[in-house]
């Protein structure tokens, strides 16, 4: 071992294993498919939607929404990106847990007409818990703009807690936007209340 392996930090587990289908009471998460472009497309054209994301452009069309499947389908992807769909298959959103800078990261989203029914809370309550039984020292980092503090109840209620502030670049808004840092440590998910 050298001085440069000693100044290294060390990166988690770079990988969580396939993705899983997770059925919960209402909803089904599964592996995105080519085939849910339109409804992804649909979903993040509605600029109510994306401007609570910042990674997403707007306006947002199908070929965005091909531009991101190809490789969230590709074999091999590292990350969860699951396809939130309801009894039907429609997909009506996406929660995702993805390593970056050495990090996982919790996101989100959810078409509008589905808001206020509980089933974000599903969706990310049963990926965080499926996540933790296979990663289970590990933390998790999320956020929301503060503006949006539906999404921050939503992860208060699973265990999540402030760490701090930033600014952060939002696409959709073109312009910095301010964001709570959050963060879930292991063993601190709180079970879903019915």
């Amino acid at each position: 071992m050298n001085a440069l392996d000693l100044q290294r930090p060390r990166v988690q587990a770079a990988t969580v294993g396939s993705l899983p289908v997770i059925v919960t009471e209402r909803l089904t998460l599964r592996p995105h498919r080519l085939s849910d472009a339109d409804a992804i497309a649909e979903s993040l054209s509605d600029f109510a939607v994306t401007r609570m994301l910042a990674r997403v452009p707007a306006p947002y069309d199908r070929q965005d929404a091909l531009d991101w499947l190809v490789p969230v389908t590709a074999r091999g992807a590292r990350d969860w990106q699951f396809a939130i769909t309801d009894g039907d298959d429609a997909h009506i959103g996406v929660v995702s847990i993805e390593l970056r800078h050495g990090r996982w990261h919790l996101g989100y989203w959810l078409n509008r007409y589905y808001w206020r029914r509980g089933y974000m809370s599903e969706a990310v309550a049963a990926t965080l818990e499926r996540f933790s039984r296979r990663m289970p020292e590990t933390t998790v980092h999320s956020g929301v703009f503060a503006d949006n503090p539906a999404s921050l109840r939503l992860q208060e209620k699973l265990g999540f807690r402030m760490t701090g502030c930033s600014e952060v670049y939002s696409f959709a808004r073109n312009t910095m936007v301010t964001h709570v840092e959050t963060m879930l440590k292991p063993g601190a998910l709180q079970p879903r209340s019915a």
